[in-house]
């Protein structure tokens, strides 16, 4: 048993203080100091002394895979589930994640037993929502409890081949006094469930609370604890929802699956490619734009709207996009290809719900903005994908062949893409630029 002291811990980042700080000096935020009586205790994923060999020398298991029962979502996750594999998903409240989960087990639970601990509803909840979903399966067992002593005693007994913690914040350890949902309660449970779950190659689904911010509620750790991470987007009176794996130690991260909420509840979206432009607007600022995070691209559509000012100040906000990399944009537009947008408004918005990080859709918002301000639409046929550097030039992006190749799939002939690719595809008409204002000529 360890050592129990009083500390004082931010609930934001994890960060420890002997006494209490208005302001973190980990991560800046202000009142997020609780006192908590810890204890000492340190738990290891290897039960046994390991050894030191060469890489070569390890056994090199084959991952054997069970299915989700969506094959999209298979594919997300890198063919499957992983025996043993821990997976947090997070999402907004009332998205659906109770209810993928619910779907999730019913199809493990046809020749397999699956214990879902549910710390947010009762027993009888869940019973009407599954009633809803027409789920009726004996091999899926419901435990309402929040004591994680006694959930762990429940898997020993039952042994199931899935579990499902839901939600991972209103579980509490004895061994801690601090409450439910706290920084040490959080690392606590996660770190025995996954030791379990390691131990007996059980997969597991745990379900992890967000912030207002939108970010994971707990400690940084939560995630790296776990081995897979995924993140429920949308909104949450849309019929769409998007999966996003943010983390994948069993596949690549940035892959996505999409679904669409029902009264019978969620099902896949096989093509998201399909489902993102298939109601692309036929107006000036609309542009096609092949992104890619994964192993699979997915074609977007950007929209700009670039409108006269009301205010001495012009408006500069993005949905989907971030707003720093669109003041770098902008500037670049005045200064090598003299569009001036200094005294008016400019809104970016990603359609669909989905948010893009990567710069090779630069060369697509910019476009986007040109064709909004001139009001010339831009031929529905075209994709357009590049970095942009701070002198205009157009830079490299990766996957480039397999951008244009979904793209090409969807019925696309033509393609602006940066001049150093140097690819060549069939039946499709690649224009390589080097500038910014080559782009503009070939469309304008």
């Amino acid at each position: 048993m360890g050592k129990m002291k009083s500390v004082f811990i931010c609930q934001k980042c994890g960060y420890r203080a002997v006494k209490w700080l208005g302001r973190c000096p980990s991560c800046g935020n202000w009142n997020t100091f609780l006192e908590e009586v810890y204890q000492n205790s340190s738990f290891s994923l290897v039960k046994e002394e390991s050894k030191v060999l060469p890489v070569s020398s390890w056994e090199r298991e084959e991952l054997n895979r069970e299915s989700t029962g969506y094959k999209s979502l298979d594919n997300a996750l890198g063919g499957g589930i992983v025996k043993g594999q821990v997976i947090l998903i997070a999402g907004e409240p009332g998205i659906g994640k109770s209810t993928l989960l619910l779907q999730v087990s019913d199809y493990f639970a046809r020749d397999k037993k699956v214990l879902y601990v549910s710390g947010e509803e009762s027993g009888n909840q869940i019973a009407l929502r599954a009633k809803r979903l027409g789920i009726e399966n004996e091999n899926l067992l419901v435990y309402p409890e929040t004591n994680l002593e006694r959930v762990l005693n429940v898997l020993e007994r039952e042994t199931p081949s899935l579990l499902v913690l839901d939600s991972v914040q209103t579980i509490f350890s004895e061994k801690l006094e601090s409450s439910a949902g706290s920084v040490s309660q959080v690392r606590e449970v996660t770190y025995r469930i996954t030791e379990f779950c390691k131990d007996k190659g059980v997969p597991a689904f745990i379900v992890g609370q967000i912030t207002k911010e939108g970010s994971i509620a707990g400690p940084k750790v939560l995630e790296h604890i776990v081995d897979t991470v995924l993140q429920f987007e949308g909104e949450r009176f849309n019929f769409y929802r998007i999966v996003k794996v943010v983390k994948n130690r069993f596949g690549s991260t940035g892959e996505i699956a999409v679904f669409k909420m029902t009264d019978r509840g969620l099902e896949e979206v096989p093509e998201p490619s399909a489902f993102f432009i298939s109601e692309k607007a036929k107006a000036p600022g609309s542009v096609v734009f092949p992104h890619t995070e994964g192993s699979k691209p997915v074609l977007l559509e950007i929209q700009a709207l670039v409108i006269p000012a009301l205010y001495t100040t012009p408006q500069r906000r993005t949905q989907g996009f971030d707003p720093n990399r669109l003041a770098l944009i902008l500037a670049v537009l005045e200064k090598e290809s003299k569009v001036f947008t200094r005294d008016q408004d400019v809104f970016i918005n990603v359609a669909g719900g989905m948010s893009v990080k990567e710069p090779a859709v630069d060369l697509a918002v910019a476009m986007a903005i040109v064709s909004s301000k001139k009001e010339k639409e831009i031929p529905e046929d075209i994709v357009i994908f590049g970095e942009l550097g701070l002198s205009g030039e157009v830079r490299a992006v990766h996957f480039g062949d397999l951008r244009l190749k979904e793209a090409r799939r969807f019925g696309f002939r033509k393609a602006i893409i940066p001049k150093s690719l140097e690819i060549e595809i069939e039946d499709m008409e690649v224009y390589p630029v080097s500038h910014i204002n080559e782009a503009m000529e070939v469309l304008f």
